[in-house]
């Protein structure tokens, strides 16, 4: 099982209350995640990333033990802590203002 947190907003979205897990089946990607948060909580559909594009939606961020791969191929492998479960995937709503 995958452990994911999510920022605030989509919990509450998703009616749960802080982390939740998903199963990935095969190789543990950010898509493999984001296509199992979708599925199991179905509210999320269109809050991470874009419908058509399918590219991250613009304020929200992705983290995996302590680095940030925002910016990273959806497709890329997560670290194996993200993998077995030892460590969190995380969603986090970015800030933005002046």
């Amino acid at each position: 099982m995958i452990r994911v947190v999510l920022p605030a907003h989509l919990r509450k979205l998703a009616r749960v209350d802080g982390e939740v897990e998903v199963e990935v089946s095969g190789v543990v990607t950010t898509r493999a995640v984001v296509d199992a948060l979708e599925a199991r909580f179905p509210a999320l559909l269109g809050t991470i990333r874009d419908h058509a594009t399918q590219k991250r939606r613009p304020f929200v961020r992705f983290f995996a033990c302590e680095q940030d791969l925002s910016h990273e191929s959806l497709d890329t492998p997560l670290p194996e802590a993200i993998a077995k479960g030892t460590e969190p995937f995380l969603i986090v709503g970015a800030m933005a203002g002046g």
